[in-house]
Protein backbone atom coordinates (compact mmCIF):
# COMPACT_ATOMS: atom_id res chain seq x y z
CA UNK A 1 0.00 0.00 0.00
CA UNK A 2 1.61 3.51 -0.56
CA UNK A 3 0.04 6.75 -0.77
CA UNK A 4 -0.31 9.30 2.55
CA UNK A 5 -2.71 10.18 5.48
CA UNK A 6 -3.27 13.15 7.63
CA UNK A 7 -3.42 12.27 10.94
CA UNK A 8 -6.44 14.53 12.34
CA UNK A 9 -5.45 14.26 16.32
CA UNK A 10 -1.59 15.71 15.66
CA UNK A 11 -1.53 17.08 12.48
CA UNK A 12 1.14 14.62 10.52
CA UNK A 13 0.84 13.50 7.07
CA UNK A 14 2.06 9.97 7.10
CA UNK A 15 3.89 8.25 3.86
CA UNK A 16 4.27 4.65 5.41
CA UNK A 17 0.66 2.45 6.57
CA UNK A 18 2.82 0.94 9.18
CA UNK A 19 2.58 4.71 11.09
CA UNK A 20 -0.92 4.46 11.04
CA UNK A 21 -3.61 2.81 13.55
CA UNK A 22 -7.11 2.84 12.82
CA UNK A 23 -8.67 4.73 16.10
CA UNK A 24 -12.23 4.03 17.54
CA UNK A 25 -13.66 7.45 18.49
CA UNK A 26 -15.16 5.70 21.43
CA UNK A 27 -12.30 2.98 22.50
CA UNK A 28 -14.15 -0.02 22.71
CA UNK A 29 -13.02 -0.29 26.13
CA UNK A 30 -14.69 3.28 27.33
CA UNK A 31 -17.72 1.55 25.39
CA UNK A 32 -17.92 -1.29 27.69
CA UNK A 33 -17.77 0.49 30.76
CA UNK A 34 -20.83 3.37 29.12
CA UNK A 35 -22.89 0.09 28.58
CA UNK A 36 -21.69 -1.84 25.87
CA UNK A 37 -21.03 -4.64 28.65
CA UNK A 38 -25.43 -4.86 28.21
CA UNK A 39 -25.03 -5.19 24.28
CA UNK A 40 -25.94 -8.80 21.97
CA UNK A 41 -23.00 -10.40 20.83
CA UNK A 42 -24.31 -8.94 17.64
CA UNK A 43 -24.36 -5.46 18.53
CA UNK A 44 -20.40 -5.79 19.66
CA UNK A 45 -19.07 -5.99 16.71
CA UNK A 46 -21.62 -3.78 14.77
CA UNK A 47 -20.43 -0.89 17.34
CA UNK A 48 -16.51 -2.14 16.50
CA UNK A 49 -16.67 -2.20 12.76
CA UNK A 50 -19.06 1.12 12.49
CA UNK A 51 -17.97 3.04 9.30
CA UNK A 52 -21.13 5.65 9.38
CA UNK A 53 -21.48 7.39 12.36
CA UNK A 54 -17.80 8.78 12.80
CA UNK A 55 -16.65 5.87 14.70
CA UNK A 56 -13.29 5.03 12.94
CA UNK A 57 -10.74 7.41 11.66
CA UNK A 58 -6.91 6.89 10.94
CA UNK A 59 -4.20 8.37 13.01
CA UNK A 60 -0.76 8.54 13.65
CA UNK A 61 -0.02 5.19 15.56
CA UNK A 62 1.95 7.51 18.30
CA UNK A 63 -1.22 9.86 18.91
CA UNK A 64 -3.67 6.56 19.01
CA UNK A 65 -1.67 4.75 21.66
CA UNK A 66 -1.33 7.91 23.73
CA UNK A 67 -5.33 8.24 23.62
CA UNK A 68 -5.48 4.75 24.63
CA UNK A 69 -8.77 3.90 26.20
CA UNK A 70 -9.31 7.73 27.43
CA UNK A 71 -12.40 9.65 27.11
CA UNK A 72 -12.38 13.76 26.41
CA UNK A 73 -11.89 14.47 29.64
CA UNK A 74 -9.06 12.90 30.13
CA UNK A 75 -7.55 13.12 26.19
CA UNK A 76 -7.38 15.39 23.65
CA UNK A 77 -6.18 15.52 20.54
CA UNK A 78 -2.70 17.47 20.64
CA UNK A 79 -3.97 19.74 17.32
CA UNK A 80 -6.43 21.95 19.27
CA UNK A 81 -7.85 22.97 15.67
CA UNK A 82 -9.52 19.24 15.88
CA UNK A 83 -11.22 19.80 19.45
CA UNK A 84 -14.57 20.64 18.18
CA UNK A 85 -14.46 17.73 15.73
CA UNK A 86 -13.51 15.33 17.76
CA UNK A 87 -15.58 16.34 20.56
CA UNK A 88 -18.75 16.21 18.05
CA UNK A 89 -17.81 12.91 16.85
CA UNK A 90 -17.47 11.46 20.47
CA UNK A 91 -20.97 12.68 21.29
CA UNK A 92 -22.42 11.55 18.12
CA UNK A 93 -21.21 8.34 18.91
CA UNK A 94 -22.59 7.93 22.43
CA UNK A 95 -25.99 9.12 21.26
CA UNK A 96 -26.05 6.97 18.34
CA UNK A 97 -24.94 4.35 20.61
CA UNK A 98 -26.98 5.27 23.37
CA UNK A 99 -23.83 5.22 25.66
CA UNK A 100 -23.70 6.98 28.73
CA UNK A 101 -20.99 10.26 28.72
CA UNK A 102 -19.79 11.96 31.45
CA UNK A 103 -19.88 15.97 31.69
CA UNK A 104 -16.27 15.84 31.39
Amino acid sequence: MSGTWYSEYDGLTIDSASRIDIDHIVPLKEAWRSGASEWTTPERPAFANDLVDSQLIAVSAGSNRGKGDKEPGNWKPSLQSYWCTYSRAWISVKATYQLTANPA
